[in-house]
């Protein structure tokens, strides 16, 4: 008979892993990053598509990390640019370790969620669970009567939901619990990433998505999915003092027509002038140092049906 080890506590193996949130549009996905994360980190905003590239959150504790990949929208493909995605999408789900199914409470579950649940029963290793965003806005009743009509879409669809969580990022309710209830499901590894990292998107990726945001806010009606930004360079200006460094950064909005450079240029220069004032701030909240912003538009003919400018813009 060996001696027995008894294991306290504070010897319990280190877990790390990857979790996705998914949902439809404006499910409240980036919200709940960046709450778990404490940082603005994800690209928050009310239309699909954004959140392009995989930016990852990660939540640092002493017994784990929690990597939080953020995978773009799922939606039914209509070009070249949507069935990639979809790709990219379906390969993100088998391989996180947990996939967390954002539903905002105050919203009845639609055709865009059964769509989701869907494709999600198909991936039937990953554990799944279902988040409840935004209670903040229900009572105590349409609460219930959110949560009920969940588990029936797991139970009609063949999920089994390892967990269902109602959480409001906005008032931090729960969400250090739901990363309590995502850290057991996570293989036991040494951490990932270093201590202080928040995400391991080049920067440039991060400051492209940031500008791409702020272009746009306000145009979303008139080109919703027709913007991609490309920062060429960023470069510590020179013979700047120590204390008072500047940041140049080029970046080049890519539209599909020459008649959509207007509305992003706005008149005498207006709107493209408020783009750059706007992501700067964000950019530099981001970086932590001041920055000189240089935009330029260009047109990129179609270039979401065209696999070489897919390529070089970045997909």
């Amino acid at each position: 008979m060996g001696a027995m080890s008894v294991r306290t506590e504070s010897s319990a193996a280190h877990r790390a892993g990857f979790a996705c949130f998914v949902g439809r549009p404006n499910a409240g996905k980036s919200t709940l990053t960046n709450a778990l994360v404490g940082t603005k980190v994800a690209i928050t905003s009310t239309r699909p598509q954004t959140t392009r590239h995989t930016v990852r959150g990660i939540v640092h504790r002493p017994e784990a990390q929690l990597v939080l990949v953020d995978t773009p929208g799922l939606h039914k493909p209509r070009t070249l640019l949507g069935e990639r995605l979809n790709d990219v999408v379906r390969t993100t789900w088998s391989e996180v370790d947990v996939i967390g199914f954002c539903l905002p409470a105050d919203q009845k579950i639609g055709p865009g969620d059964r769509y989701i649940a869907a494709e999600l029963a198909d991936i039937k290793k990953t554990p799944k669970v279902a988040i409840v965003t935004k209670t903040d806005l229900v009572d105590n009743k349409a609460l219930a009567a959110q949560l009920i009509a969940i588990d029936q879409l797991g139970k009609e669809l063949g999920i089994e939901w390892a967990e269902i969580i109602p959480v409001s990022a906005v008032g931090d309710t729960q969400v250090s619990l739901l990363a309590d209830l995502l850290v057991p499901m996570l293989p036991e590894s040494p951490p990932l990433y270093p201590e202080g990292d928040l995400t391991d998107e080049p920067e440039q990726v991060m400051v492209a998505e940031l500008i791409r945001e702020a272009a746009l806010e306000g145009v979303r009606d008139e080109l919703p999915h027709s913007i991609a930004v490309v920062v060429e360079e960023m470069l510590p200006r020179e013979d700047r003092p120590a204390d008072k460094p500047l940041l140049d950064i080029h970046a080049n909005v890519y539209i599909e027509r020459p008649s959509q450079k207007g509305i992003i240029i706005g008149p005498k220069g207006k709107r493209l002038k408020e783009v750059g004032t706007k992501s700067r701030k964000h950019i530099e909240a981001l970086l932590g140092t001041p920055v000189f912003l240089d935009l330029h538009v260009k047109v990129a003919k179609d270039w979401q049906r065209d696999p070489k400018q897919l390529r070089k813009l970045g997909f």
